[in-house]
């Protein structure tokens, strides 16, 4: 039997909102890029000598209905001012012929930066008591001594969907500005959930 390990992956991020959970979260994965195709999620294991790659170049390969395997961290909410985020952590060895670790992470009142460096923390974590170079300091508070840690939380390595809601429609929030809707807004006697993914 051939075994099926990965080469290539790569990170995205998605934020959506409606009334209705699933279409909430359809939105989710079509701002990630990722709603056309067959998703299966699978535990945290970055594989050994795999490549991290592009979104863009990511998404090139793939085809519609295609099998997708993921790690995904999701977090929603359909409380009024609610801040919400969903981060993946990715901590990769030096030595690429070792496995690494994605972390999933989801939170309440946390900002993007923290919710990501609370996931990459995590990942790093759960790489160096693996490797057994290091000893950890609680809190996910780790030295990189023995690996590198990707910084997944920069907008060029996206890993971190974020969402406030605000009133009655919401607020999305994007690692270069806040875009709000005002509650004076024609749509905005429509409820709506706020899901990241």
């Amino acid at each position: 039997m051939d075994t099926f390990i990965p080469k290539r992956i790569f990170l995205t991020k998605g934020k959506g909102q409606h009334k209705e959970k699933l279409a909430s979260f359809e939105q989710a994965l079509r701002d990630a890029g990722i709603a056309p195709f067959n998703l299966i999620k699978v535990s945290s294991i970055f594989p050994p000598h795999c490549k991290l790659i592009s979104r863009q170049e990511g998404l090139k390969i793939l085809q519609p209905g295609q099998v997708l395997f993921l790690v995904m961290s999701e977090n929603q909410t359909n409380e009024a001012h609610r801040l919400i985020s969903a981060s993946i952590g990715l901590a990769v060895p030096n030595d690429r012929s070792h496995y690494g670790y994605l972390s999933e992470h989801h939170a309440f009142g946390q900002n993007e930066r923290r919710a990501g460096k609370y996931a990459e923390d995590l990942a790093a974590d759960m790489l160096a008591t693996t490797l057994a170079k290091i000893s950890t300091s609680g809190r996910y508070g780790t030295t990189t001594r023995g690996f590198t840690r990707s910084p997944v939380s920069s907008p060029s390595r996206p890993a971190t969907s974020l969402r406030r809601r605000t009133g009655l429609t919401g607020c999305g929030r994007r690692p270069s500005r806040p875009r709000c809707w005002s509650p004076e807004a024609p749509d905005s006697r429509r409820r709506g959930r706020a899901s990241g993914s």
